[in-house]
């Protein structure tokens, strides 16, 4: 069992440490951090973690502790992953892995170098919902694969998130935001991504916050906000990518999957099951039950199988392999929108195999 030190106590950390307590056994938490003390108070009290730190220097400086767990805003992430790096400890950080594509290089880089993990979010592709669905286009229900439709479209997060500029700023928007479920989705049904061409623009320059507590507060955006990207896969696989904080409503959302024998509806990405839904060459279409496990909110299953790799000597399915492309197709979608030419991908991809559905609950 490894230990984790938790950098950043906001309103994501509450699922990790319910899981962490409740769920998963390759992990251990053993201390948190917040540049709020009374976030990581409340945490330490609430969920028995034995240890607090006021900064994360004092975190990274733990012998005791394996993991950094980095769960800071998209644009802190690079500093906080960085020195734990520097510090000698390994990392698993919420998406993306940094707010653009030098960062995640150079996060790699030290990586590589030092000879440690570097994993990250999002795990919901190890979910139930879209595990089920690699088993079904793994074996052959839609036939060859030949396209793929994947969209994310609402009106932002000031409506109802409690601190939402952030949303709005570099490292953040629906791409860098949402884009990270979707795409990490598609490479893992369809493999990697050769090529990206993007467009992009900022429908709002500024955004009226009207959910409490910055109610009437006014958001500066300083990031695109609808996107639509064209993706071309190394299979051959054509695919396209909206994600927008613009729209106020949209027929078409998650992901489509085009075979030669039919249409596969993929359950939202952000979660971890949903419904599996087929229509084949009779046009009718049929639910598939779920073949995996992990069907509810199981953030932290993919630092699990970080852990769990790692002291098993085997490929982890969330390292920096899988994040890095992702952050690269994202950052290239932005900068084929500047140049308007295609951006031809430096990484590659390749699939990690699939989740094992014997394994027993919370143990990976």
């Amino acid at each position: 069992m490894l230990n984790v030190g938790m950098v950043g106590v906001g309103c994501i950390s509450g699922i990790y440490l319910k899981n962490f307590r409740d769920v998963f056994r390759d992990v251990r938490l053993v201390a948190v951090c917040d540049l709020i003390r009374e976030r990581a108070e409340k945490a330490q009290k609430g969920y028995g973690v034995p240890k607090l730190y006021d900064t994360m220097e004092e975190l990274f400086a733990d012998p005791e502790i394996d993991i950094v767990l980095n769960l800071t805003r998209p644009y802190q992430h690079f500093a906080v992953s960085k020195g734990a790096l520097l510090a000698g400890k390994h990392v698993y950080s919420e998406k993306p892995l940094g707010a653009d594509l030098e960062e995640g290089r150079e996060l790699v880089r030290l990586a590589e170098e030092r000879g440690l993990w570097l994993g990250g979010a999002p795990d919901t592709f190890l979910g139930a919902g879209i595990q089920t669905c690699r088993g079904l286009i793994d074996g052959g229900l839609i036939g060859k694969p030949i396209g793929a439709r994947a969209v994310m479209a609402g009106h932002g997060m000031e409506s109802w998130h409690p601190d939402p500029d952030f949303y709005y700023q570099r490292g953040g928007g629906p791409l860098f935001d949402m884009g990270p479920y979707y795409i990490t989705a598609l490479v893992n049904l369809l493999g990697g991504i050769s090529r990206v061409y993007g467009a992009a623009h900022t429908s709002f320059e500024t955004r009226l916050i009207t959910a409490p507590p910055h109610a009437g507060e006014i958001i500066h955006v300083h990031t695109p906000t609808h996107i639509e990207a064209l993706l071309h896969f190394e299979r051959g696989i054509t695919g396209s990518l909206l994600t927008s904080f613009d729209m106020y409503q949209t027929r078409q959302t998650n992901i489509e999957i085009y075979g030669t024998e039919g249409t596969l509806t993929v359950p939202d990405p952000n979660g971890f099951g949903g419904t599996v839904t087929f229509c084949g060459t009779d046009r009718k279409a049929r639910e598939y039950p779920l073949a995996f496990d992990y069907a509810d909110n199981f953030r932290c299953l993919g630092l699990d199988d970080m852990a769990a790799a790692i002291e098993q000597g085997r490929p982890g399915r969330t390292t920096y392999r899988q994040t890095f492309h992702v952050l690269e197709a994202m950052s290239g979608i932005l900068l084929s929108a500047k140049s308007g030419e295609p951006y031809t991908m430096t990484s590659r991809f390749v699939r990690e195999a699939p989740m094992d559905p014997a394994l027993p609950h919370g143990f990976l």
